[in-house]
């Protein structure tokens, strides 16, 4: 546990990248009218959840004005609805909402990280900033001993998920499965990786991603952790 916190500090002053040190504060200093008088984050975001996770969700970078603003992955923005809504439904999660770092929020069997810690411009982290990133997924993976099972959100997450297992010696496999919503890949005897589209408003307003699709996907792991 003492590692893991060193970890997220490591992270939350990290500055690898110099384009999304200076988004996410510009962001922090010209809020929407809604956020006017917040105090944001503006900072990487750590990974945060139950270490003992039998569940490694990966998701692609933090909000603008989700969790830049409130300094926790998924927290107060309408993508992080649709996860904590999900994770609770299944389970994972001891209440269906997360609005701010205080609310109470407690993942249960289950850990929250990304590809990328930084907001980034258009929501699109470039090639080297994702490459920047990396060694921090990979060490909070390390310090996850019980992980079963991978979900990549989005393919983004899903690539990220399998680059890891792949450098870790999870899998045999050496080329990318094809991402695709409900995409499960065996990758050892005891772990598998899986994906979902994004929860994102893009994938949610369109219909692309339906509620019940979403909850399918923490169903069914919710079948193999058992």
């Amino acid at each position: 546990m003492h590692e893991m916190a060193r970890l997220q500090n490591e992270i939350i002053h990290c500055t690898r990248c110099p384009r999304l040190v200076a988004w996410r504060e510009a962001v922090a200093q010209n809020p929407p009218r809604r956020f006017i008088g917040e105090e944001y984050w503006a900072r990487p975001i750590p990974g945060f959840g139950d270490p003992d996770a039998q569940l490694l969700i990966i998701g692609l970078a933090p909000a603008a004005q989700g969790s830049n603003r409130t300094g926790r992955m998924f927290t107060g923005d309408k993508s992080g609805e649709w996860l904590f809504r999900a994770l609770h439904k299944a389970g994972f999660a001891n209440q269906p909402h997360s609005v701010s770092r205080g609310d109470g929020l407690q993942l249960q069997n289950a850990y929250i990280t990304a590809a990328a810690r930084c907001a980034p411009p258009g929501n699109k982290p470039l090639p080297t900033e994702l490459s920047n990133c990396r060694e921090y997924l990979l060490r909070e993976w390390q310090l996850l001993r019980n992980i079963r099972v991978v979900l990549g959100l989005g393919k983004i997450g899903f690539d990220a998920a399998f680059d890891a297992a792949r450098q870790f010696h999870y899998t045999q496999l050496t080329a990318r499965p094809r991402f695709g919503h409900g995409v499960e890949v065996l990758l050892h005897e005891n772990l598998v990786l899986m994906g979902t589209y994004h929860p994102s408003q893009q994938n949610t307003f369109t219909g692309k991603l339906t509620e019940p699709m979403f909850d399918a996907i923490f169903s069914r792991i919710r079948q193999i952790i058992n």
